[in-house]
Order: C-alpha cells, then sequence, then structure tokens
C-alpha cells in the first residue's frame, strides 16, 4: 500500500498531524509512506539534503517516519499563480505525484489546495475531513471522514482511519529526523548553560496568544534562583521579543536556530514554557515537560497532547481566532507565580 498525506502547513499543525501518521506506520509496517509539504517546513520530517528524499526513500535516523518527501511551493505559488515558473513547477509536481501511483492520499489539511494537491495525485481513494476548514474541500475528496473527537491528533487519526478502512490510534512515539550538525550545535549552545535549563518561547502566531514578555523575563528570573537557566527561543522576526526577556536576565540567553536544530535542543532541555505555538507542540510531541499558557484558544481541541504538560488558562479567557496585536483580556489574568509553581512543579524543584 503506498500513502500521500497533505499537510502543507504550518510547525504545530504539521506535528498535530505526525501521532497518526505514526499510528498508521505502527499499524501498516511495510506501508510506503510519503508526504508532501511546504518547504520551509521540511525540516520536521527529513535531514536530507533537498531532493534526495524521493530518491532514496529508506527509512533512516535522518527521515525516520516517510519514504519520501515533497516539497511544495504553495506560498509562491500564490503570489505568482500564472507565471511560466509556477505553471512548471505544478505540471513537475503533478508528473511526481502521479509516478508514485499512490492507493490513498489523505488531506490533513482540509483546505482547497490542499484538496486539490491530493485530487491531482490521481489516488484511487481520496480522504479527508466531513467538515473541513474550508468547506468546498470535501467536493474533492471520494472518501468523507467524520471527525468528532475534540483533539485535532485525534481527527488527524479519524481521517487516517477512514481512509484505509481499520482503526488507527495516535501514536505516542513521534519520530522526528535526527541531524549529526544540528545535535552538534546543541551541544555547543548546552555547554554554555546549567545542566538542567529551560526553554522559554515567548512569541506565537499572532499577538492575541502572546503573553507579555516582562512576564516571561520574571520567569527566567525565578527560575535562576533555583539554579535553573533559561534559553530563549527566538522565532523569525521575534529577536526583539526574545531579547526583552532577557532583559536584566544574566542567566538568560537568546538562540535563534533552525528547525533541526530545535529539535535537537529541545531534546536536551528539562521543561520547555510558551504559548499555543508551534515550539510548544514540538516539545510536548518530544516527551519534554511543557508549560502551556492559552489564551483564546482552545487547549482541549489544540494543547499538548502526551506527556507531562501543566496547560493555564484563565476562565475568562473566550474562544477567538482574530488576530488581534495585544493580548487576550483573558491571557493576562495569569500570573507569574502561576508560570513559576507549575513549572518547578515539573521540574521536581521544591518552591
Amino acid at each position: 500500500m503506498r500513502v500521500l498525506i497533505v499537510r502543507l502547513s504550518a510547525m504545530g499543525d504539521i506535528i498535530h498531524a505526525m501521532p497518526a501518521v505514526a499510528g498508521l506506520r505502527e499499524a501498516f509496517p511495510d506501508c510506503e509512506i510519503d508526504w508532501a509539504i511546504e518547504e520551509r517546513w521540511s525540516s520536521l520530517l527529513t535531514a536530507l539534503p533537498d531532493g534526495s528524499s524521493t530518491s532514496s526513500r529508506t527509512l533512516s535516523q535522518e527521515q525516520p517516519l516517510v519514504n519520501a518527501v515533497h516539497s511544495v511551493h504553495m506560498r509562491h505559488w500564490r503570489r505568482t499563480p500564472f507565471s511560466n515558473n509556477t505553471l512548471r513547477e505544478i505540471r513537475a509536481l503533478r508528473a511526481q505525484l502521479r509516478s508514485a501511483h499512490y492507493d490513498h492520499v489523505i488531506d490533513l489539511q482540509g483546505a482547497i489546495r490542499s484538496a486539490l494537491l491530493a485530487r491531482i495525485s490521481g489516488a484511487k481513494v481520496r480522504a479527508g475531513a466531513l467538515h473541513p476548514r474550508e468547506l468546498p474541500a470535501r467536493w474533492l475528496y471520494n472518501v468523507k471522514a467524520h471527525t468528532p473527537a475534540r483533539h485535532v491528533i485525534e481527527q488527524a487519526a479519524e481521517i487516517v482511519s477512514a481512509s484505509v478502512g481499520r482503526p488507527i490510534s495516535p501514536s505516542e512515539q513521534v519520530p522526528f529526523p535526527h541531524s549529526p550538525a544540528a545535535e552538534q550545535w546543541a551541544e555547543d549552545i548546552t555547554r554554555r548553560v546549567s545542566t538542567q535549563f529551560a526553554i522559554i518561547n515567548p512569541g506565537t502566531g499572532w499577538g492575541a496568544k502572546r503573553w507579555p514578555s516582562e512576564r516571561y523575563g520574571a520567569l527566567a528570573s525565578a527560575l535562576a534562583k533555583h539554579g535553573i537557566d533559561s534559553l530563549v527561543n527566538a522565532g523569525p522576526g521575534e529577536n526583539k521579543i526574545a531579547q526583552e526577556v532577557c532583559r536584566g536576565n544574566p542567566n538568560a540567553h537568546v538562540v535563534e536556530c533552525s528547525i533541526l536544530q530545535l529539535i535537537a535542543l529541545t531534546q536536551r532541555s528539562a521543561l520547555f514554557v510558551g504559548g499555543d505555538t508551534g515550539p510548544v507542540h514540538l516539545a510536548s510531541a518530544l516527551n519534554i515537560p511543557v508549560v502551556a499558557i492559552f489564551g483564546p484558544t482552545d487547549p482541549a481541541r489544540n494543547g499538548p497532547y502526551a506527556g507531562r504538560f501543566t496547560v493555564l488558562r484563565s476562565p475568562e479567557s473566550k474562544r477567538d481566532h482574530s488576530r488581534r496585536t495585544e493580548p487576550e483580556a483573558g491571557l493576562l489574568n495569569i500570573t507569574v507565580e502561576q508560570v513559576t509553581d507549575a513549572a518547578l512543579r515539573l521540574l521536581g524543584v521544591p518552591a
């Protein structure tokens, strides 16, 4: 059986799809599973050089979950939809997917663009959610899955189950790619901090989900009193926020890293603290203890799923996915003391 997974973006959503795919791998160990993904997120699946994934097709430490990765340039195509280069790349991708002769294509994104990609693959079975994120996408599936589960990880497993006609449970062991260069980088970074260190991730996809930087800074200061250094992860465009966390904290240090480096660094951490964002979901998937600070999004649907974690969310927070720039009012009810206490409990350190 040959299966194509379509989940193009974003970081947290891709990570939430991976347990269902790992569960499929456990149920059908001889199954060939490929993945179509936006190029900038492909490092979540492979540490192999560009283009070598589809030629090797062999599971390895560098590419442990899927046999091949198809890099898709959807963001670029949307900017220049009618250019000769865009049309040429789309035709090449279509030919590549069709030549693989997939039996099943499983759209875990539920968008029109991902459903169209599933359609052009030529697979016999095209599965997606009965009620996808973009409703017209459903008309491009010939298997429509009921997804009554609350958490998106379980919903992904429901779609996979419908596609293959057999119950698939999300796996608790999700393999991530291993990069020797990233491992060496992480070793060099961690030599400069305490043996037991925390990673703080102050950035989020939009401002309403972002707990204030000065509160993360106070958290770092509180952890330092217990001998715990903090590495503050700065994603693209987040260096200023990370610097604000570190201001006045000699035991807090900004790190800017690639996805592969973040995987290697997170695996070495004792604790991860942040909001509803991709790096927090990565830490949860790696079974690192997590303190997740939630505001307008629902942790029962999008929060940590496995391992040891504490979710903090004010009863006054209302579910709202509006891309507001200011922190949601309920989020501001979460205090530094609450986050510090949760962190120390997960670390096993007396308050």
